[in-house]
């Protein structure tokens, strides 16, 4: 990744483009029934990074879009490269998913609840390919983000873990602020941002070129933007030439 990057997300359910509020699915808005479309008409606007969610997949612990994905990321080809999350909480399923193009995985529960699998991963595939996505809710890295009163620990000691691993890419979701356009968390990214040994990549809430420059002077290597490039509220274009600012 360049210095710093932005990745749109897109997030799939049912087949479709969809976005949710705070990680619930009961608050569903569906932007297209065409995700390769989504995928092109973003990497034609420039985008270097896709961030492609199996929404179903993360509900189930299995990846359930992988056909779907494999042929986003055949359509785009070398234009742009993509990262892949939800449901990846096996080796196999990792594997998978890197074999089918992506360049990295993302994963979650299974890394929060699981270090040593985490260090599997990184063993197997290098640091460059795996991302730990951290869904943080009231201060705490919880597995099964979505889900209420998910159990969790304190940011810094999942990254500290994390990182004793081999885990040098992390995903930081302030679960409140997902979907909400409200700006991001910027006290919780310099926690995460802290250790310039990692990259962090800030997810939820993103809504404006200033929030970009907040994150960017946070220390973060990225930004994943999702319902306000939907809304319309934040122009890709503009919002890449902020990220290569």
């Amino acid at each position: 990744m360049a210095t710093f990057d932005l990745l749109p997300a897109i997030d799939l359910r049912g087949g479709r483009v969809v976005r949710l509020r705070q990680g619930d699915f009961a608050r569903e808005t569906a932007y297209s029934d065409d995700p390769v479309e989504v995928a092109n008409r973003f990497v034609d606007g420039g985008a270097r990074w896709l961030h492609v969610v199996d929404l179903d997949g993360a509900r189930t612990g299995r990846p359930v879009h992988g056909e779907l994905i494999a042929r986003m990321v055949t359509s785009i080809g070398e234009r742009a490269s993509v990262e892949v999350a939800g449901g990846l909480r096996t080796a196999e399923a990792v594997a998978e998913a890197l074999a089918a193009g992506a360049r990295r995985a993302v994963v979650g529960t299974a890394a929060v609840d699981d270090h040593a699998f985490a260090a599997r991963l990184v063993e197997t595939h290098g640091a460059d390919r795996i991302v730990v996505s951290l869904d943080v809710r009231d201060g705490l890295a919880v597995g099964s983000g979505w889900v209420p009163g998910a159990a969790g620990m304190p940011l810094r000691a999942a990254i500290a873990g994390l990182a004793g691993a081999g885990v040098e890419w992390f995903e930081v979701t302030a679960i409140d602020r997902d979907g909400m356009l409200g700006g991001p968390d910027r006290a919780l990214l310099r926690i995460a941002a802290a250790d310039p040994r990692f990259h962090v990549i800030a997810s939820g809430g993103i809504a404006s070129t200033d929030d970009l420059r907040a994150v960017r002077e946070i220390g973060c290597a990225g930004a994943i933007i999702g319902r306000a490039l939907y809304d319309g509220s934040l122009d890709l274009a503009i919002a890449l030439a902020v990220a290569d600012e």
